[in-house]
């Protein structure tokens, strides 16, 4: 029994993508080039979970002390003005 449902997918601009896929012989469907993709997207996401968690961890073991809130959104607003005016200037 398929443990699966058909669907209809729309592709728009990635229909020239699958195309050249199934035409190389590299795929022999267009569920095996989804598939595929989505495999890839899911080890793309598993790895920028991982990248977080480390930063996460990094932070948390970092022994330097913590900074108040408001002094960070206070140096924010500061880099962001001078961005903004940076821009003006250059306009």
């Amino acid at each position: 029994m398929r443990s699966s449902k058909p669907i209809t997918v729309t592709l728009g601009a990635q229909q020239s993508s699958l195309d050249r896929r199934l035409a190389s012989g590299a795929y022999s469907s267009a569920s095996e080039v989804l598939r595929a993709g989505l495999r890839a997207l899911d080890r793309e996401e598993a790895a920028l979970d991982e990248i977080l968690r480390e930063k996460v961890r990094a932070s948390l073991a970092d022994p330097r002390p913590s900074l108040p809130a408001e002094d960070v959104f206070a140096g924010l607003r500061q880099r962001h003005a001078a961005r903004l005016k940076a821009s003006d200037r250059d306009a």
